[in-house]
């Protein structure tokens, strides 16, 4: 192979992995998001405390909650898109499996926060 060429595959390859790791940093601002969201939900328990009725305090408490799994899954939904155009072109990219463990801790972690919100 010529030198030119040697050199324009350099480039794809390194504008691959700065693909690979935009998406993982997307994925990152995404999850922590949702993070953000559990930290409000708890944040407004705290806030409405004796807030009366008490099924409305509760109510928008969860509402954080329900975005947080959202944004969860639309975050592994997103990087696993940019994960299958990047292996047309034959590119490692980190595991699904990875994204989907942490989307499902993240999930079970929100669906918690939520469960304890309702029982205290």
């Amino acid at each position: 192979m010529s030198k030119s060429k040697d050199m324009a595959k350099d480039r794809t390859d390194w504008a691959e992995d700065r693909t690979i790791m935009a998406n993982e940093r997307t994925f990152s601002s995404w999850t922590g998001s949702g993070m953000a969201a559990i930290g409000l939900a708890l944040a407004f328990k705290a806030v409405f405390g004796d807030f009366e009725p008490t099924w409305l305090a509760r109510l928008i408490s969860i509402v954080p909650l329900v975005a947080a799994v959202i944004l969860f899954w639309a975050a592994r939904k997103k990087a696993l898109k940019t994960i299958e155009r990047l292996t047309e072109r034959e590119v490692e990219a980190s595991g699904t499996g990875t994204l989907t463990v942490i989307t499902v801790l993240l999930s079970a972690t929100a669906v918690g926060t939520g469960v304890i919100l309702l029982l205290v």
